[in-house]
């Protein structure tokens, strides 16, 4: 399950990567951690920068101020109304992938469990495997229904946007 999680958050950060065409790899101590944002002052911090298929790696503790993407969407100071409503539907698509893929997830931890429970020769009635199975759904019903929430917050953006273009016309 670790490497399934792990390759998920790899696919996402290298695809908000592709898209941003840098991440921060943050280190302190043994523990490593890859970020869209600048790292925290007690971390060093190393970007990494992808341009046509080249990977590079900068040590760079200078750090750099970056905006929130959903709330550089949002605020819509700097780009078109055009370009606005096309990265609004984009992010909608991105966060509706992210709600499959948490299905997809949670299909493989409900089978994890399933094994467990054969292979230890419990019942579907034991309180340890009920659960866990609740902890599992409650985990992923929180992410789904976070990602819905701002999925709705775009849409009832996109509308607005869409409403002050037609009136301008």
């Amino acid at each position: 399950m670790a490497k399934i999680i792990f390759t998920i958050i790899c696919l996402a950060v290298a695809s908000s990567a592709h898209a941003k065409s840098s991440i921060f790899k943050c280190t302190k101590d043994n523990k490593i951690v890859f970020s869209q944002h600048s790292c925290p002052t007690e971390f060093r911090q190393h970007k990494i920068e992808y341009q046509l298929g080249i990977t590079t790696e900068t040590d760079s503790d200078k750090r750099i101020e970056t905006q929130d993407p959903l709330q550089a969407l949002l605020n819509k100071k700097t780009i078109s109304k055009e370009r606005l409503l096309q990265l609004l539907d984009s992010e909608v698509y991105r966060l509706r992938q992210e709600n499959s893929y948490y299905e997809i997830l949670r299909a493989s931890e409900l089978q994890k469990l399933e094994r467990n429970r054969y292979w230890q020769k419990k019942e579907k009635t034991d309180p340890k495997y009920l659960e866990s199975l609740d902890e599992m759904n409650q985990h992923f019903d929180q992410l789904v229904t976070a990602n819905a929430g701002a999925i709705d917050v775009l849409i009832a953006r996109k509308q607005l946007i869409e409403e002050e273009a037609a009136k301008a016309n």
